[in-house]
């Protein structure tokens, strides 16, 4: 049965008249008369009983009404499910991120995305750089979040946020108490850092911009996540270079200060298949970039 005539048949059957049904279905009554009398040759049974003075459901018109009701709705939800789909309004999204990412741009992003894009399911995961670049490059993840470089087949990398490298310090350290700290000052300190696995760029750019202040740095231990450094430097097992958006873990017994001179810039982007885009991602995307401009595109390079 077309999903047409049955339409037709609903508006009959509720007015009861073919003039006022015709006028709700916006057609002229002859073609409406049409379309019940095909539908009642399809399937081989009057719908309706008409006399000058009234139509009436047949006992087998009621029982096609109930049905009919059902199937029209059940077409309109399929129907809006489909291009609610394709608008990205609906289905699942599989995004990874950094430990530090939960910190500066994760929250307001996935706090946005969930209050335009309620109806989609959204996975978050922390993981590891190369673990995010492998699940985007195989389709387990949609989208990543990341400090680049990154490299890959069909991978797209766009920046979300920028920021300086900052010096975490006990709160009783003697160098609590600059508001800049030149990074020589850490020559004889003892440091917590991330593990070279975690970001080998990252790590790797640390140890260069301390070789050219003139030290060789002395990381005495490593520990991963960042909130297990900032634990260890909180009672005073050694100082830490992080990104700046760790000072939104408020943390006792811990001081953030910036480094004077010249520093270190972290790029937090977004990962993704730009061969594999599907409306639910573009969605997410666009919500990253709407975020970014709106509270990152000011911050200090």
């Amino acid at each position: 049965m077309e999903h047409r005539l049955l339409q037709s048949f609903v508006a009959v059957a509720e007015e009861l008249h073919f003039g006022r049904a015709a006028k709700r279905l916006n057609i002229s009554q002859p073609p409406l008369t049409k379309q019940i009398q095909r539908l009642e040759r399809e399937l081989g049974v009057a719908l309706f009983e008409r006399t000058k003075r009234k139509v009436e459901l047949t006992a087998a018109g009621s029982v096609l009404l109930e049905e009919a009701r059902s199937l029209l709705q059940q077409t309109e939800a399929a129907t809006e499910l489909v291009r609610k789909t394709e608008r990205g309004e609906t289905g699942h999204l599989s995004v990874g991120f950094i430990d530090a990412a939960i910190y500066s741009v994760v929250p307001a992003i996935v706090e946005r995305f969930t209050r335009s894009y309620p109806d989609v399911t959204l996975e978050l995961s922390d993981l590891r750089i190369p673990d995010q670049v492998r699940g985007v490059s195989e389709g387990r993840l949609d989208v990543g979040f990341i400090h680049p470089p990154v490299s890959g087949k069909h991978l797209a990398i766009e920046t979300v946020l920028v920021e300086p490298l900052m010096i975490a310090v006990p709160q009783q350290h003697r160098l609590a108490s600059h508001a800049e700290i030149p990074l020589a000052e850490l020559a004889n300190e003892a440091l917590i850092q991330f593990p070279r696995s975690i970001n080998a760029t990252l790590y790797d750019q640390i140890i260069g911009l301390c070789q050219s202040s003139g030290f060789s740095p002395r990381i005495v231990r490593e520990a991963t996540p960042k909130q297990t450094i900032i634990g260890l430097v909180s009672v005073g097992l050694g100082v830490s270079l992080l990104p700046k958006c760790l000072e939104n873990l408020k943390r006792d017994g811990v001081i953030y200060r910036a480094i004077s001179g010249s520093n270190l810039s972290i790029d937090t982007s977004i990962v993704y298949r730009s061969d594999r885009v599907r409306p639910v991602t573009r969605a997410f995307i666009d919500v990253v970039r709407a975020v970014a401009r709106e509270n990152y595109c000011k911050v200090d390079r």
